[in-house]
């Protein structure tokens, strides 16, 4: 059950930091201020690290993690090129990324909560990336 559990939270986990590697890359172009742009950049590195030490733990379990779902990457990438489409501004990237470090937190808790035999590294790892996705998210509120 530990193993199964924690493979899990490792897939979801993985999949919800490619999406928002994913979602930063989508939105960089769109943005004019040289403050909000340090701020995706930096985050985008750290969702790296975080992706780096996933990859290592996945490893040891000998799973190759798991790609976000297709309709949600869809949709995420629709509704990124709609709303810059309709207004190009920073405050626009900013509430696109704050919805996605919204979704990003309410999942992995949810995750969290339902793999609570995984092991206490990978809810760690979980709980990082939930703690940088609450971080991102008050960073970017400035620009609302």
């Amino acid at each position: 059950m530990v193993e199964q559990d924690t493979i899990k939270l490792l897939r979801e986990c993985d999949a919800g930091v490619k999406m928002g590697i994913s979602s930063i890359n989508d939105v960089l172009d769109y943005v004019s201020g040289s403050s909000l742009k340090n701020i995706l950049k930096g985050s985008s590195a750290q969702h790296e690290r975080l992706k780096t030490d996933l990859q290592e733990l996945l490893g040891e379990y000998r799973d190759e993690g798991k790609e976000p779902a297709a309709m949600a990457k869809s949709m995420s990438w629709l509704k990124t090129n709609v709303k810059l489409k309709m207004n190009e501004s920073d405050s626009t990237v900013a509430d696109l990324i704050t919805d996605g470090c919204n979704m990003g937190v309410k999942s992995l808790s949810r995750y969290l909560n339902k793999y609570q035999a995984a092991d206490e590294k990978s809810k760690d790892l979980a709980k990082r990336i939930i703690s940088e996705e609450e971080h991102l998210g008050a960073d970017v509120r400035p620009y609302l």
